[in-house]
Parts: structure tokens; C-alpha cells; sequence
């Protein structure tokens, strides 16, 4: 008799029951799994079964795990039959003996097996959250690092810098794939190149790969893998069993090393850039889920969202640089936290509650990450016309509707900054064309903040303005933009805000990455390219920096 439970199917016949065990006793048959953290399948030999009384276990290559049976760990044995994988319910020990210089254990008879069938085609999918690195290795010392997007027994897919092409193409087949998963466990395999797509604009690129001469202990382990992915997959998301604990694979262990992933080996101009980098692949990652049609994930918006005010409560004035330094991520990305942090440094303090910063904060992160679902011909536009001022307007509704599973996020305060942030008091902004009394104050507030960081960037009808251009442009619009919040952001980030690119009178080129009191640079750092903040960033002037380099003349306008 079988009966079906999760996506395995129960085996509760004896006779079938012991036929598949029967297939089992084989050298290289059967695994064993042991019930304790960051535990893998150990190779076991089951050498006899006695039907419905008890089984048989070779421990002499794995005799270590025999101190754990003793003291009542439970087991599993898993294996294949006929391509399906098969594995028993938890076991106990019933005694373990020596004998010579082999060691035995009798355990339980299984009153039932579970079986998957073997699908070639499937691939286990990494929800957002389960983060495995990888580290992909060519001829030589050649090797680049990535992120797992999901693994099958026949092959997996990487996430990696476009750096990688030259390894492609440049490195024998196979090559090598190790996974890091986040509980420490690694794993090595050999694999070849089948098919990739590159994303210029997130600098990235999706390569398949399909395992090459696997054994027979691997392919037990990447069935391991693939099924914890699986059961982690559906707990992260919330079904079937609701009680179903974590897997153990994905408990994170205090790091001993850097974590490995395609962002890990990237460069940041500073400590604060670094950090600020796992925020920016939380949106990154959770705009590539929307594009699928998935939700935001309540969980991981919340999350990031803690992180990002904690670095604000650190140090608000390296954060609004560190934004400034992301130029590898996508717009969407770049833009919303850009926009995040400035609404912080803006009304941030402790005056206001810090449910209300977090719930600003988590909405300005999200606010345009519903363009991703956009066509790209769209976003490149250099005139908009009646018909793609209404696909425009989408992304809006996009990213309110996805955000209804956030419970905790408060519903007004997400209405009134990714639904009224581009809003204008004239009326003239979307998506609904509110005006005057009609537009919150949060509206208010995010579309002065949304607007100027949109005008510093580049875009496909012009370049980014000045500093000075953008604040001209926002005073003399004052039936547009919200006189009163205008002139509070030129006060509180003044006229050579931080994370500008300024030329100073006596020649020098610096990012200003301090104010003092005054409003004026305390902190610069020099730079001879006019270009985002990078490699070529220099000597840091701290203190009178007038009197070292002369007054700040202009600012150089740098699209980040």
C-alpha cells in the first residue's frame, strides 16, 4: 500500500518494504543520516534485515557515529532503488558491538519507507533568504565566486560576476563547483558549462552547469541537499506543516571565514559600503522574485529594514556615502536606497517613533523595485507619450499590492510613501494625480527626497544635474513640490551635501564624506577621476579642509 505525504510517497507494504531494503544491501547502497546539527549522509552497509524485528548496520568506515546510537540519536538510512530515492522514518539503535576490528549495530525495522521518484528535470529553487555560496574554479589558480539559484541531482544553476566569461571560455571541462552552505557544510564536484544568460545591467550573469562523473557518495549527498533545499523552500514560504523546523543546513554558524558569494570579493570604498552591499542584494534578489510574480517577503523586508536603521544609528553621514558607492547594483536598487537613507537622515532622530522610521524606511527600499517587471524599452524611453505614461504607473500598484502579506508594515504610512511619492501638489504626478490637501505628509516629504536623487543620476533623455541645478529647479517649482520640505532638505543636507563630488579652488577633486556644524565639508576624500567612488579614491582631508584645499567651487555632477 502507498500513501502519499509531502512529495514522498509512503511505502507501507512489507513485502514492498522488504524488496526496496533488499536492493540496499549492497556496498555503496545505503547512507546514513544521524539526527543532529549539521549532520551529512555517511556511507553504511546494511548488511541483512530481519522482516518486521530489526536491521543490520556495518559501522566499521564511519565508527564514530556509533557513540551517538548509544546515547539514543535516532537515524535515517537513505538510498536509491531504481532511480527513486528511498529513505526509512527515524530509527534507534537497539545495541552497537565490536568485533574485532569491525563495529555492528542492530536497529529498527522500519514499519514504512518513504520514495521520491527520481525527476532528472527538477531543480530544487533557492527561495529568498536561502543564501548558499559558490565558488567556481578553472585551470590553474583561476576561480571566481557566486551564488547557488538551484541544484538537481543531474546539475545546478550559479548566479556570478560577468567576470566569469573568461574563465568559461578560457578553462578546460570540466570544471570545478564548490557549494558553502551556510551551517559550514561544503561540498566539491565536477561540472561543465551547458548554457548562460547575462544581465548587463545587474552586472551579473546565470550560467547551468551539469555534474560530470559523480559517485555514487556524492549523488547521495546532492539528494540530501536537493530534498533539505526542497523541505527549507517550503517551510520559508510557509506550507504545508507549519511546525516543520528549520533545515539544518541553512543555520548559519558564527563565520570563521568571509562568506562566500558573488558580492564577497567586490571592492567598497569603505567599511559602511560593505554592509550597506547585503541590503542592496536583499533588493536585488527580492526584485528578481517580483518579476516571477512573487510577493515581498515580510520576513526579509523587516530584516533588512532593522539592519539599515541600525547603520543609520551608527553613523548617518557614512551611510548617506556608502549610497553613493553602490553603482554595480540596478537602478531600482540604488535609487530606493538612496531614498531610504536620505528620508532617515531627514526625519530620523529620536523625536519620532522608531516604528514609524522603519515602516518609512521599508517602503522607500521597495518603492521602485516594481520596475523590474517593466519592458526595458519602456525604461530606456527618452519621450513618454500617453500610453507609456499609463505603463509607467504600474510598477506603483505592483509594489502596494505585493505588500499586503507585510503585517507589520503599516498600510497608511506604505500607501502614503510608494503611493504619493511621485504625486505633485499640482496634481500632475501619478498614479492617481492627487494634489493640495489630498497628498499626506510623508508624500510630501518623499517626493522632494525621490526627486533629487532622480535628478543626480543620469537618464536616457539627459545627464544628472548639479546639486545647485536640482535645489534652483525644486525652489522655483513651488506649486509642485512642498515649499516647506525643499528648503528643510537644502538645510539639513546643504549645499555640498555628503557624497558629493567637489572641486575645491585650489585644483583638488574630493568626495565630501563629513559636514561640520556649519554645513560645510570636515571630511574629503581626493579622487582624480570623475567617476563613482572606487579604486581611485586617495589621501583623506580631515578638519580645515578650507584651508587646506580652498573653498568648495562646484560640484562635479557623477551619475552613482
Amino acid at each position: 500500500m502507498a500513501q502519499a505525504q509531502d512529495d514522498f510517497t509512503r511505502i507501507t507494504s512489507p513485502a514492498a518494504i522488504e524488496s526496496l531494503l533488499d536492493q540496499l544491501i549492497e556496498p555503496g547502497g545505503a547512507s546514513l543520516l544521524i539526527d543532529k546539527p549539521a549532520s551529512t549522509p555517511q556511507p553504511v552497509l546494511l548488511m541483512e534485515q530481519s522482516p518486521g524485528e530489526s536491521l543490520l548496520l556495518d559501522l566499521t568506515a564511519i565508527r564514530e557515529v556509533s557513540s551517538d546510537l548509544k546515547r539514543g540519536l535516532g537515524f535515517r538510512l537513505l538510498g536509491q532503488v531504481d532511480g527513486k530515492m528511498v529513505r526509512t522514518p527515524l530509527l534507534k539503535a537497539q545495541g552497537c558491538e565490536i568485533v574485532g576490528d569491525r563495529v555492528t549495530c542492530q536497529g529498527e525495522y522500519p514499519h514504512y519507507l518513504e520514495e521520491l521518484q527520481r525527476r532528472e528535470s527538477f531543480r530544487a529553487q533557492l527561495r529568498l533568504g536561502m543564501e548558499v555560496g559558490a565558488i567556481l574554479r578553472g585551470d590553474g589558480d583561476a576561480s571566481v565566486q557566486g551564488d547557488l539559484k538551484d541544484l538537481s541531482l543531474e546539475g545546478c544553476q550559479l548566479e556570478l560576476p560577468t567576470s566569469v566569461a573568461s574563465l568559461l571560455s578560457g578553462s578546460a571541462s570540466p570544471l570545478e563547483i564548490e557549494l558553502c552552505f551556510p551551517n559550514g557544510t561544503r561540498f566539491v564536484i565536477k561540472a561543465a558549462p551547458r548554457h548562460r544568460a547575462a544581465d548587463p545591467e545587474r552586472q551579473a550573469m546565470r550560467v547551468g552547469f551539469r555534474f560530470e562523473g559523480v559517485s555514487a557518495a556524492q549523488e547521495r549527498k546532492l539528494w540530501y541537499f536537493v530534498r533539505e533545499i526542497e523541505r527549507e523552500s517550503m517551510r520559508s514560504a510557509g506550507e504545508g506543516d507549519h511546525g516543520r523546523l528549520p533545515s539544518l543546513l541553512f543555520q548559519a554558524q558564527p563565520a570563521a571565514e568571509p562568506a562566500v558569494g558573488r558580492r564577497n570579493l567586490q571592492e567598497y570604498p569603505t567599511p559602511m559600503a560593505r554592509r550597506l552591499a547585503r541590503v542592496a542584494g536583499y533588493l536585488d534578489a527580492q526584485m528578481l522574485e517580483l518579476q516571477k510574480g512573487e510577493g515581498i517577503d515580510s520576513v526579509q523586508l523587516s530584516r533588512h529594514t532593522d539592519l539599515l536603521l541600525l547603520l543609520a544609528e551608527e553613523d548617518i553621514e557614512a551611510l548617506l556615502f556608502a549610497t553613493r558607492c553602490l553603482y554595480r547594483e540596478p537602478l531600482p536598487v540604488r535609487h530606493g536606497l538612496a531614498v531610504a537613507v536620505h528620508l532617515l537622515a531627514l526625519a530620523g532622530g529620536s523625536s519620532v517613533p522608531r516604528d514609524l522610521r522603519k515602516a518609512v524606511a521599508a517602503s522607500a527600499l521597495v518603492h521602485d523595485l516594481g520596475k523590474g517587471e517593466l519592458p526595458r524599452s519602456l525604461l530606456s524611453a527618452t519621450t513618454f507619450g500617453p500610453a507609456e505614461y499609463e505603463q509607467l504607473k504600474v510598477h506603483v500598484a505592483t509594489v502596494l499590492d505585493r505588500l499586503k502579506s507585510c503585517q507589520w508594515l503599516s498600510a497608511s504610512v506604505a500607501n502614503a510613501v510608494v503611493g504619493g511619492i511621485n504625486e505633485r501638489l499640482d496634481g500632475s504626478g501619478y498614479p492617481r494625480g492627487l494634489s493640495g490637501d489630498q497628498l499626506h505628509e510623508l508624500s510630501r516629504m518623499s517626493a522632494v527626497v525621490d526627486v533629487v536623487d532622480a535628478m543626480r543620476r543620469d537618464r536616457p533623455d539627459r545627464r544628472a544635474w548639479s546639486i545647485d541645478a536640482v535645489y534652483r529647479h525644486l525652489l522655483k517649482e513651488p506649486g509642485r513640490f512642498d515649499p516647506r520640505w525643499v528648503k528643510r532638505y537644502i538645510q539639513r543636507f546643504g549645499l555640498r551635501p555628503v557624497g558629493s563630488l567637489v572641486r575645491f579652488t585650489g585644483g583638488e577633486l574630493g568626495w565630501v564624506q563629513r559636514l561640520d556644524e556649519r554645513g560645510r565639508p570636515f571630511q574629503v576624500q581626493l579622487t582624480d577621476e570623475i567617476e563613482p567612488p572606487g579604486k581611485a579614491l586617495g589621501q583623506v582631508v580631515r578638519g580645515d579642509v578650507v584651508a587646506r584645499l580652498g573653498e568648495p567651487a562646484e560640484e562635479v555632477p557623477v551619475s552613482t
